[in-house]
């Protein structure tokens, strides 16, 4: 059987990021970039903020990232405006209508439950996922994309004492300096693959991914049993669909729930791992 254009970048993609721990990392494991340089060669060490860490992180890969793209014949566009969907746009050289939409994402594992990362959004479901033909907050209209990819890193930040974020080193001492995350581990799939039924932000209309680090390596999503198209209805119609229980107006907020209002068996909804306070850490 002939493999479909999705298959072989989703396979080129998995290949790609099983490779970026060795083009990032020493020998050690510790990230090869320790801070920023001034012209004096002062190095200033990395803040431990979440956002600063992605960003570099970002930068860092993108020269191969493109090199990527390169050798599997496509070329990369990215987004017009700062928050637009997706951070790269794949466009293929031989037939541009075939376009691959990758966020990438970061997180880190949780210090007290490792096995556990701190999670991450995959996307609105609002805009231009429920308005599928229109180009608000997206490059490409959404429905123009062949499939919704994240190639992500998870990684374990330095504790706190080996950090000092006000001492500045000087450039012969760079390996000295410890680096701000370690043992990061890689991975790519498919968006709705590692998706949760909850949002991952407060009020914001953006799509939950699940926290276990096994179930994200092994595409164990809430969907799993179910597939994309479920997932696709399910966050186009995320509190849109009110139920009486009772005299209680309801709004549809979990998965089991929107199964059981299409008459579905709610049983297909995969149960998501969770840390819990009670576990020990090294489960």
């Amino acid at each position: 059987m002939r493999m479909t254009e999705k298959q072989k970048f989703k396979n080129n993609l998995k290949s790609f990021a099983a490779t970026l721990d060795q083009y990032v990392a020493d020998v050690d494991h510790q990230w090869t970039v320790k801070g920023f340089i001034d012209v004096f060669h002062n190095v200033y060490t990395i803040s431990a903020d979440t956002k600063v860490i992605s960003k570099i992180l970002e930068i860092h890969l993108f020269p191969k990232i493109l090199e990527f793209a390169m050798q599997i014949g496509y070329r990369i566009v990215l987004t017009d405006h700062q928050n637009y969907y997706p951070d790269i746009t794949f466009v293929s050289e031989i037939n541009e209508t075939i376009k691959f939409a990758v966020d990438l994402k970061t997180t880190y594992r949780l210090p007290q439950f490792p096995t556990f990362c701190n999670g991450f959004t995959l996307g609105s479901h609002g805009s231009y996922f429920k308005e599928r033909s229109k180009r608000k907050n997206i490059q490409f209209p959404y429905k123009e994309y062949s499939g919704h990819f994240c190639l992500g890193a998870i990684y374990t930040r330095a504790e706190f004492h080996e950090m000092n974020e006000t001492k500045v080193y000087d450039l012969e001492k760079l390996k000295s300096i410890a680096s701000v995350i370690k043992n990061i581990q890689f991975f790519a799939c498919e968006k709705w693959e590692i998706a949760s039924d909850l949002q991952g932000s407060g009020n914001t209309a953006n799509i939950g991914s699940i926290v276990s680090i096994h179930d994200i390596l092994n595409g164990n999503g809430v969907f799993k049993n179910l597939g994309e198209k479920w997932f696709d209805e399910y966050w186009m119609n995320y509190g849109m669909i009110v139920i009486l229980e009772g005299n209680k107006q309801h709004k549809i907020r979990k998965l089991k729930e929107f199964l059981e209002f299409k008459s579905c068996d709610s049983n297909l909804a995969l149960p998501v791992d969770k840390p819990q306070k009670n576990r020990s850490p090294h489960v």
